[in-house]
C-alpha cells in the first residue's frame, strides 16, 4: 500500500492551493470548506481566526510563536512554530471540567533544556523526514547508498539529530468551514540529516467542531527519497490527576504487530497478537499485561484495514470519563507507553513526567521500511506527491 500520488502540473498546484487555505481532502474527502475571508462576522468561535502569542526565545535568540485553535464547543488545541509541536489539548471530562491532555511545556525552552534535549522525548512534535527507525543508519535507494546520523544506539530515529521537531516552520493561520487551522510549511534541502532530494513539506492542524484534531500531511521531492510523516504527541486523558496511563483502555484494530529486535528495528515477521500481550482487539487496561513486554509497550501495530480512513486506536480512561479515537490511512501505528519518561522533566501546571506518564499513538508505515523490501513502501518520487491525513478525536462516556 502506499499513499503517495503521482499528479500533473495543474493536479499538484491545485493541491498545494489547497494546502495553504486549509481545505485539502482527507483519504475520504473529495471536497473542502471554503476558507471565510477576514470580512465574515464570527458566527462561532471556530469561525474567528486563531490566536497567536510569544512562546519565548530558543537558545539561539528566535523568538517562537504559540498559536491557539478554538472551536464552537470550547476545545482548544496550542501548536508552535517550533517543531510544529503540540503543546497542549484542552477538552471537557465526564463532569465537564476542561483539562489538558498532553504532556508538554509552558515556553518553549522547555522543549531545548539540558534534560530533554538528554531523554529526547519528542513531546507533541511533528516527525520526519523519518518518523521511527531506520537500521543502522542506512539504505539504499535506486542502487545509491545513503548514511544517516546515528542518534539512537546503532540506529538513526525520526529523523536524525536536527530533525523536523527542532526545525521553525513558516506558519499561517486560517479559518474554513472545516474549522480553525494553521498550515505549516518546511523547505527540507537535499542532503539534510543524510536524506535526498529537496523536499517540500506543508502541514495543516484542523480542529473541527465535532473536538477533532486532524492532520494533513502533503510533500514533494526533486530527487528519489524516503519520507515517513507523523506526531509524536503524548497523551494521558486523565493529565494532573494520574500520574501515569496504565489504567487507560486501549483498543488497537490489528492481528499483527512488527517483532522487533534488541535495538527495537524490525525483525520482518509480523506475528499475530492473539494469545499475547499485544492483543488489543478486544479492550485492554495498558497496565494489564504490560509487565510481560519488557520495556514496555514500543512497537508498530499492523492495522487491519489499509484502505481509506481507518480506525487507528480507540483509548478509554474509566477516572476521567475521556475518550480517544483515532482514524488515518497509514498502513501501522507505533504505540509507546512512555518507557522512558524518568521524573526528570516537569511540564504544565508542575507536573512530574515519570515512567508510563503518557502514551503516543504515531500513526505511519512501518519502522525500517527502506530496509524491508516486503513492508509497504515508503519511497517518494518527483512528480508524485505524498499525502496522508490522521484525526484524533476526544469525547467522553458517562
Amino acid at each position: 500500500m502506499t499513499h503517495f500520488r503521482r499528479l500533473g502540473a495543474g493536479g499538484l498546484g491545485s493541491l498545494l492551493l489547497l494546502a495553504a487555505c486549509n481545505s485539502q481532502p482527507t483519504a475520504q474527502q473529495s471536497t473542502a470548506g471554503t476558507p471565510e475571508t477576514a470580512t465574515d462576522s464570527a458566527r462561532t468561535p471556530s469561525a474567528a481566526m486563531p490566536t497567536s502569542t510569544a512562546f519565548g526565545k530558543t537558545t539561539d535568540g528566535t523568538e517562537a510563536r504559540l498559536f491557539t485553535l478554538t472551536n464552537a464547543k470550547g476545545m482548544t488545541v496550542t501548536i508552535s512554530n517550533y517543531g510544529g509541536t503540540i503543546t497542549g489539548i484542552q477538552v471537557p471530562d465526564k463532569n465537564g471540567k476542561t483539562g489538558d491532555v498532553v504532556l508538554g511545556f509552558d515556553e518553549v525552552s522547555g522543549y531545548q533544556s539540558p534534560a530533554f534535549l538528554k531523554s529526547s522525548p519528542y513531546f507533541g512534535a511533528l516527525i520526519g523526514r523519518y518518523g521511527n527507525r531506520i537500521k543502522g543508519g542506512k539504505f539504499s535507494l535506486d542502487g545509491k547508498a545513503y548514511t544517516l546520523a546515528a542518534n539512537n544506539g546503532p540506529n538513526s530515529l525520526h529523523g536524525g539529530k536536527q530533525g523536523f521537531d527542532k526545525k521553525f516552520w513558516t506558519a499561517t493561520p486560517a479559518r474554513s468551514t472545516d474549522g480553525q487551522s494553521l498550515t505549516l510549511k518546511y523547505l527540507s534541502k537535499d542532503g539534510e540529516e543524510g536524506y535526498p532530494g529537496a523536499l517540500d513539506v506543508t502541514v495543516v492542524y484542523t480542529l473541527t467542531d465535532d473536538n477533532g484534531l486532524r492532520i494533513d500531511y502533503t510533500a514533494t521531492t526533486d530527487k528519489p527519497t524516503v519520507l515517513n510523516l507523523t506526531n509524536h504527541a503524548y497523551f494521558n486523558l486523565s493529565l494532573g490527576q494520574s500520574k501515569d496511563v496504565l489504567a487507560h483502555e486501549v483498543t488497537l484494530p490489528a492481528d499483527r504487530y512488527t517483532v522487533v529486535d534488541a535495538t527495537l528495528i524490525p525483525t520482518g515477521e509480523l506475528k499475530p497478537v492473539k494469545g499475547t500481550p499485544f492483543d488489543f482487539t478486544t479492550p485492554h487496561a495498558i497496565g494489564e499485561r504490560i509487565a510481560k513486554v519488557p520495556g514496555g509497550y514500543d512497537h508498530n501495530w499492523v492495522l487491519n484495514k489499509t484502505t481509506g480512513q481507518h480506525s487507528a486506536a480507540t483509548v478509554y480512561d474509566p477516572a476521567s470519563g475521556r475518550t480517544l479515537e483515532v482514524t488515518t490511512d497509514q498502513p501501522g501505528v507505533q504505540f509507546y507507553t512512555g518507557n522512558f519518561l524518568d521524573g526528570t522533566l516537569t511540564g504544565h501546571n508542575g507536573t512530574v513526567y515519570g515512567k508510563h506518564g503518557g502514551f503516543c499513538l504515531e500513526t505511519q508505515h512501518f519502522p525500517d521500511s527502506p530496509n524491508q523490501p516486503k513492508f509497504p513502501t515508503t519511497e517518494l518520487k518527483p512528480g508524485e506527491t505524498y499525502h496522508t491525513a490522521t484525526t484524533y478525536t476526544f469525547g467522553v462516556r458517562k
